[in-house]
């Protein structure tokens, strides 16, 4: 599993570094980016959970 965070839908709720904070977390602009060699998801049970709680689903799973 990849994640990915759409920085230009991204508005900076910061819901997905509140929710799995071991994979998430937001930059000095507020908006949101996956924590260096995090991007796997790190098989966190809450990347899923963070992905539905995007309040305008800037996140992204590529389960291949």
């Amino acid at each position: 599993m990849r994640v990915h965070i759409d920085r230009d839908r991204c508005m900076g709720a910061g819901m997905c570094a509140l929710t799995a904070p071991g994979v998430f977390t937001q930059d000095d602009d507020g908006l949101s980016e996956v924590l260096p060699g995090r991007a796997d998801g790190n098989g966190d049970p809450l990347v899923r959970e963070a992905v539905r709680a995007c309040p305008v689903q800037a996140i992204s799973l590529d389960e291949a």
